[in-house]
C-alpha cells in the first residue's frame, strides 16, 4: 500500500499554494519550478482539483489559482480524493474478490486500515501544514532558491538585450 505520485504531488502543489497564498495568484509554473513537479502535470491535476471545487484559476496578466476556501477547511483527504487518488490497503480495492472472487481472511483488517488513514489525513488541513516548522523551513529554503533563480534569469536577459544593441 502506497499513496501514488498522483496524489502526493497534488498535496504538494496545493501546500504550496497555501503557503504563498497572501501573493496573489500562483502560476503552476512557479509550483513547477519550487516543487520539481512537471507544468503538464499539475495542469492535470489542477483541473481536477479545479473542477472538484478546492482551487480557482485567474486569468490574464498575473492569473494562476488561488486556494477557493480558506486553508483551514481543505484536509489532506479531500485533495486526495479530488485527484481520483485512494490509500487503499486492500489488494482488490475494497471490492472482496481477493482470492478468486471471494473475500480473503484478512480483507476486512486492511478494509479498516484504509478508513483509519483517510480519517488520518481528513484530521489534517492545509493550514495544520502551513504552521509547521519542518514545513515552513523547505518553504523558507525553495523561495530562496526560486528567488535567486528568477534573478539570474533576469540578469542573463539583461546582458543579452546589451549585447544585442
Amino acid at each position: 500500500m502506497r499513496l501514488t505520485t498522483k496524489g502526493r504531488y497534488a498535496v504538494t502543489a496545493m501546500l504550496d499554494l497555501a503557503l504563498h497564498e497572501g501573493q496573489g495568484p500562483i502560476s503552476l509554473a512557479d509550483i513547477s519550478e519550487r516543487q520539481g513537479i512537471s507544468l503538464s502535470y499539475l495542469e492535470q491535476l489542477f483541473a481536477k482539483l479545479r473542477r472538484n471545487s478546492l482551487v480557482k484559476s485567474v486569468r490574464g496578466p498575473g492569473g494562476g489559482y488561488q486556494l477557493n476556501h480558506e486553508k483551514q477547511a481543505i484536509s489532506v483527504a479531500q485533495v486526495v480524493d479530488a485527484v481520483n487518488e485512494s490509500v487503499e490497503a486492500t489488494g482488490c480495492g475494497r471490492q472482496g474478490d481477493c482470492q478468486n472472487g471471494e473475500t480473503c481472511l484478512t480483507h476486512h483488517l486492511w478494509c479498516d486500515l484504509s478508513n483509519q488513514i483517510h480519517s488520518f489525513l481528513n484530521g489534517i488541513s492545509l493550514a495544520d501544514l502551513v504552521v509547521r516548522k519542518d514545513v515552513k523551513d523547505v518553504a523558507d529554503r525553495q523561495d530562496r532558491r526560486h528567488s535567486s533563480q528568477v534573478f539570474l534569469t533576469a540578469t542573463d536577459s539583461l546582458l543579452a538585450d546589451k549585447a544585442t544593441v
